[in-house]
């Protein structure tokens, strides 16, 4: 048996709101052309990049510095803190919401004089014109780590040909952005109450991976944003990593505690599709 593939870092944002009928979250569908879970609906997110760890990025993280975050995700500082970068790097590149304050004014704001100078921001990040510490140097950005709160981690199963260490985090949308997904890697951003988005799964409408859907289901008993932001920096994070079994011939995922996890033995999947989770 080969050995497993060493999973590559991520962070994934859950952006909050409080809507007439309760609690929201943010999704973005992935283009079916994506090379990842295409067509499934997720929460913004993506890969931690090199330049996140630059010191000159996590230096920049307000309300809550990178030795607490280290201890909150039994990482490194450095690695905690580059995650907490990628967060804010990754959301406002998929959903256009930038979790960061700036003494030039209000950043990214849904309407008004500055809205297309964001956007034109926004599209030269995504476009490889602008990288993003050359943006948080220019517009001196601080970006706001007390506004997110450490929510999960999951951890692609062993014998799948892309793995990923996924952080989750939860955040509320400040106040006078609104998200627009990027239209790149993802399309059709939608703001759904957890059990809309859960019963659309079970209804066969959307394509939710397990990951997304048992965090929708951790959002179930919270009616507002704060409430949901309150339990989860009350909380301690246990790492979930699925094991895949073969029953029938067809893939079934295991999570601990689950009857069998602990005897079950690692498969290669060479064709393992995290859709059908």
């Amino acid at each position: 048996m080969s050995a497993a593939r060493s999973p590559r870092e991520s962070a994934t944002v859950l952006l909050l709101r409080d809507g007439a009928g309760g609690l929201e979250v943010f999704m973005v569908r992935r283009r079916l052309a994506s090379d990842f879970v295409g067509g499934a609906y997720v929460f913004p997110g993506g890969a931690v990049d090199p330049e996140d760890a630059l010191p000159d990025l996590t230096s920049r993280l307000d309300g809550v510095g990178a030795e607490a975050w280290g201890g909150l995700l039994d990482l490194s500082p450095e690695r905690a803190a580059a995650h907490v970068v990628a967060a804010v790097r990754e959301t406002f590149e998929e959903a256009g919401v930038l979790l960061a304050s700036s003494p030039r004014g209000p950043v990214a704001p849904a309407e008004g004089a500055e809205r297309s100078r964001w956007e034109a921001v926004r599209a030269g990040l995504l476009g490889g014109r602008l990288s993003w510490r050359a943006i948080v140097q220019a517009e001196a950005l601080t970006l706001t780590a007390d506004r997110l709160a450490y929510f999960a981690h999951w951890v692609t199963p062993a014998g799948a040909p892309k793995r990923f260490s996924t952080r989750f985090f939860l955040a509320e949308t400040p106040e006078g952005q609104a998200p627009l997904a990027d239209d790149q890697e993802v399309e059709a951003g939608v703001w759904l109450r957890p059990e809309e988005a859960l019963e659309a799964r079970r209804s066969g409408q959307m394509t939710v991976i397990l990951p997304t859907a048992r965090s929708l289901e951790a959002l179930l008993p919270f009616r507002t944003a704060a409430e949901a932001m309150a339990h989860a920096r009350g909380s301690r994070v246990t790492t979930i990593l699925p094991r895949i079994v073969l029953r029938d011939g067809q893939p079934v995922a295991l999570l601990p505690g689950e009857p069998g996890y602990d005897e079950a033995a690692e498969v290669p999947l060479p064709a393992f599709d995290p859709s059908r989770m």
